[in-house]
């Protein structure tokens, strides 16, 4: 079963994936796919104008693609991953936890101090390729602001369920949570 959704000007039929018993998300994956990604990195770059901001920063992982692409077609030489673990080429890393909806538990993202003191006293743009419940939003932005940075915007390609009601964000396209059957959610 899929959930069909056009984005950036493209048609995907996405695969529902049960989260609960009673709730089912449709899963937006650009890994793999250049087309949507391109699209997508196009789009998103015309959310924020460049600015705006001095950085992009992400989530690892899905949206690695995306912001690489972005930086690409925007001509930036340097992005920011939050990973999701301490790596040993990371000097005297911070961190912060992350609560997502497609993780189970709690998880760290973590930047190393090289890339935190990149950050510190500039304004980061955070990217990610779905903002649900925000938790992985909200840690990204605890992260810059552990860094000494300035959150300048928040952007995604879909906004999930009540996400897209936020005023504080800026997305491409509307996501809806969904039941067992593919219906979305009242």
């Amino acid at each position: 079963m899929t959930y069909p959704i056009d984005i950036a000007g493209l048609h995907r039929e996405l695969p529902i994936c049960r989260v609960t018993d009673d709730l089912y998300i449709a899963a937006f994956i650009c890994f793999g796919d250049q087309e949507i990604t391109v699209a997508c990195a196009r789009e998103l770059l015309k959310l924020v104008p460049k600015e705006d901001y001095d950085y992009i920063l992400t989530a690892e992982a899905k949206s690695i693609p995306l912001i690489h692409e972005m930086a690409r077609q925007s001509g930036a030489k340097k992005y920011f991953i939050a990973r999701k673990g301490s790596k040993v080429y990371m000097p005297d890393p911070i961190h912060v936890e992350d609560r997502s909806i497609t993780t189970l538990g709690v998880q760290m993202l973590f930047l190393g101090r090289d890339d935190a003191d990149l950050i510190k006293g500039k304004r980061i743009l955070i990217m990610d390729d779905v903002i649900s419940t925000g938790g992985s939003l909200l840690a990204m932005e605890h992260l810059v602001q552990l860094a000494g940075g300035t959150v300048a915007g928040k952007i995604a390609v879909l906004a999930e369920g009540d996400a897209a009601k936020r005023k504080d964000i800026k997305f491409l396209a509307p996501l809806p949570l969904l039941n067992a059957d593919g219906t979305e959610k009242g």
